[in-house]
């Protein structure tokens, strides 16, 4: 009676603080979004706070009337769906490979995966290598270095690992091929895992900034994260990013851009997140513990 007592109270007490951390979270995503709707009047008054006063829409015409918004979503939009893509064939392959007992060199390939999780070259070389492959200005210097993520890797294959080793014996009974087996038996059965990863790699790329301000030197291949960064730096990059003119902000607020631009940003995360989260934790957990 007194251990179910006690359990009580840790469950409340777990879900009190997993609401007050979600709250947190919520509060802010909230006042962008009323930011972004409201009038300038309201906005430089400080009435804003979760709901929009005096909605208008004047925010995002200006997005994407007069800025450059909707290129830099597309080359976002360009940018993860081929990363991802890649990324997610390259990952699967390897971690196929390096699941099988058979596979030469298994553990030493591993142990050099998980190394490349601790240390690494460093920026500089980094830079000088891409270069000297010729890569400067173009999406493969973002492509590339992330093809075969060791985490990922590693989550992958440990659930590639899980999977009972009746069904591979009983497919090569029938015939089974490598790449038959890894198409029709083990992909379908590794879905959670797979919508695991492509989220991570998605999420990756799509929020891609540094390597972009390194790699990417043509303004029209800017990705919306530097479009918005651009923005939200200081107001004259502001009227210069979405070609403004001065007496433009007397009746529209710089902050509602701003915030309209990170909504831009961050919805179709927003979007993409809850189609895959019923596959999220059950990836996470089968791919990260060896039954």
């Amino acid at each position: 009676m007194r251990e179910n007592y006690a359990g009580k109270w840790f469950n409340a007490t777990v879900h009190t603080i997993l609401l007050l951390a979600a709250v947190s979270c919520l509060i802010p995503l909230l006042n962008i979004i009323a930011v972004s709707f409201s009038d300038s009047a309201a906005i430089d008054s400080g009435f804003v706070w979760l709901w929009p006063i005096h909605f208008n829409l004047e925010a995002y015409k200006t997005l994407f009337i007069g800025s450059r918004v909707i290129p830099s979503f597309l080359n976002s939009l360009y940018i993860t769906i081929v990363g991802t893509g890649l990324s997610l064939l390259c990952t699967t392959l390897a971690a196929y490979a390096l699941s099988r007992n058979y596979c030469y060199g298994r553990k030493f390939i591993t142990l050099a995966m998980v190394f490349t999780m601790m240390f690494s070259g460093g920026l500089i070389p980094f830079f000088l290598l891409m270069k000297s492959l010729g890569l400067i200005n173009t999406y493969w210097s973002l492509w590339l270095p992330g093809l075969v993520g060791a985490y990922n890797l590693l989550l992958m294959r440990t659930y590639f690992e899980g999977i009972p080793a009746e069904i591979e014996e009983s497919a090569r009974i029938d015939g089974c091929g490598e790449w038959r087996l890894l198409v029709q038996i083990f992909l379908p059965l590794s879905l959670p895992v797979i919508a695991t990863v492509c989220l991570f790699l998605a999420v990756g790329y799509w929020n891609s900034f540094i390597s972009v301000l390194i790699f990417i030197n043509d303004a029209e291949k800017m990705n919306l994260t530097v479009f918005v960064q651009q923005m939200v730096q200081s107001q004259s990059m502001l009227i210069q990013t979405i070609a403004l003119q001065p007496e433009d902000l007397e009746n529209m607020s710089p902050e509602a851009v701003k915030a309209g631009g990170i909504v831009i940003m961050t919805l179709p995360m927003l979007i993409v997140y809850p189609i895959l989260q019923k596959y999220f934790v059950k990836g996470v957990m089968l791919g990260a513990i060896k039954g």
